[in-house]
């Protein structure tokens, strides 16, 4: 049973995930890459216990089950119930799948019980990072690994600047998303929650949720222009066509791609001093 009443999602979270609910499957297009490449450097093996932090509605969950089996194991976290509930859906059929609601601090597993921790783009929101990667560190074995992918820079990720300029919009934008876009932050974080081996690398791909219709209503949902239309709605009227017509002019319109800049980042549990 999920519980429905995690005290610490705010209101404009519970907006992100209705808004990702209602686009899931286009975004699921978008970011399925992106996300495929963090979990290849995790090198997992059949049988393997995996916790999926940020999996959203779980299309990491179903990539995951595949690579560890039915003999391994896949923990979805999330603090969005509506998120959660549709990754129990789709999630249904496996049974080394199981899901939690909470956040990143604290995530209450068994000390050592994980293998892996991966998250696909759901670090940056953390509210005390340290706090969260040191619970992590916790949480895994002694040769456990870590991996998790992140925006870079705004400035780098076509796929948020060019809807902005796009519509002519220069509100502050929310730098949330883009709050681990500096490779020594990352690197101090982790080192301090007492990670090792730690692996900074950058990654850029042309992504697209499908076609110009596609596109334009992913945008127009989530990411940065996204969460500013569902700020002030009556800007959608304007902005819309603003938005198809700089998406149309970039070619064919029945696949419509932006450049995804991102950093793909792995490290290991610190051994204990003998």
């Amino acid at each position: 049973m999920l519980k429905q009443d995690l005290a610490d999602i705010s209101s404009q979270k519970l907006l992100h995930a209705k808004a990702w609910a209602e686009v899931y499957e286009l975004i699921d297009v978008q970011l399925s890459p992106l996300g495929l490449g963090a979990i290849k450097k995790l090198g997992l093996s059949a049988g393997d216990t995996v916790a999926d932090i940020g999996c959203g509605a779980g299309q990491t969950l179903l990539q995951l089950a595949e690579q560890v089996g039915t003999e391994g194991q896949v923990i979805g976290v999330d603090v969005a119930p509506l998120l959660l509930e549709i990754a129990g859906q789709r999630t249904k059929p496996l049974s080394q799948v199981r899901l939690i609601q909470a956040d990143a601090e604290s995530l209450d597993l068994p000390s050592e019980s994980l293998d892996v921790v991966f998250s696909p783009f759901g670090v940056m929101s953390f509210n005390d990072p340290v706090s969260a990667f040191t619970n992590f560190r916790r949480l895994l074995k002694p040769s456990g690994k870590l991996a998790f992918s992140c925006w870079r820079a705004l400035e780098d990720n076509e796929l948020d600047h060019f809807p902005l300029s796009a519509v002519g919009i220069r509100a502050k934008v929310d730098e949330t998303p883009f709050s681990f876009a500096d490779p020594e932050y990352i690197h101090g974080i982790l080192e301090a929650a007492g990670f090792e081996e730690i692996v900074i690398q950058s990654h850029d791909e042309k992504v697209s949720s499908g076609d110009l219709d596609a596109m334009t209503s992913v945008l127009l949902k989530v990411g940065p222009l996204g969460k500013i239309i569902r700020e002030n709605p009556a800007l959608r009227a304007t902005s819309e066509p603003r938005l198809r017509q700089a998406l149309a002019a970039l070619g064919d319109p029945s696949v419509v791609q932006l450049l995804a800049s991102v950093w793909v980042v792995t490290a290991r549990t610190k051994a204990a001093p003998r």
